[in-house]
């Protein structure tokens, strides 16, 4: 098992709320998404021991390199007392790409493409949106990141992210993942072969 690993998907977007596709195109936090991230900073803040969460010393700071989740977590690090700009960013945490699905709502896919939106839900996990990734493919892009955890790591990430990583670490069988909801404000904390929200 990797180290503890405390994951907050980022903040809600515009994209959010009309229920599109964002996979990896790099949408803007919504005012509710900013909320969102000041609120589980503070949370946080509280869970890492008060002002400047002395208790996340030594944690290792990462997020996707996308616009909504560094805001994420540049607003939760402030939020915890801490400096801003103190993380790092990782190309393979970036959310699973939907091709040319992205920007299109679930409707939209369903009216265009039908046959390849039963293929989706009857093995989410496998199927490749056309141009895209499956979740399995994902969970073989997020491997070598977990591989190479050295430490306790806070992660800003996707949704499609987190649960792979259920999958992969979490104790969720792969049918089931892809179905997980995924909140925002919130955080979810991987240790020892479980998950649990916070």
């Amino acid at each position: 098992m990797p180290p503890r690993i405390i994951f907050l998907r980022h903040g809600e977007t515009d994209w959010n709320v009309e229920y599109r596709l964002q996979g990896q195109r790099d949408t803007p936090l919504n005012a509710r998404g900013r909320d969102q991230a000041d609120a589980v900073g503070r949370s946080m803040r509280d869970y890492f021991g008060g002002p400047g969460a002395p208790g996340a010393n030594g944690l290792n700071f990462v997020a996707s390199p996308l616009e909504r989740t560094r805001d994420t977590m540049e607003r939760a690090r402030g939020a915890m007392g801490l400096d801003p700009k103190a993380y790092g960013t990782d190309r393979r945490l970036v959310e699973l790409s939907f091709g040319r699905w992205e920007g299109m709502t679930w409707r939209d896919v369903v009216a265009r493409e039908p046959w390849a939106a039963r293929a989706r839900e009857g093995d989410k996990w496998h199927f490749v949106p056309p141009g895209g990734e499956s979740y399995d493919m994902l969970s073989h892009r997020v491997q070598p990141w977990l591989d190479e955890l050295t430490g306790e790591t806070f992660v800003v990430s996707h949704g499609g992210v987190a649960r792979v990583l259920m999958a992969m670490i979490g104790g969720l069988a792969q049918k089931d993942a892809p179905m997980a909801n995924i909140a925002q404000g919130r955080a979810l904390i991987f240790e020892n072969g479980t998950c649990r929200w916070h």
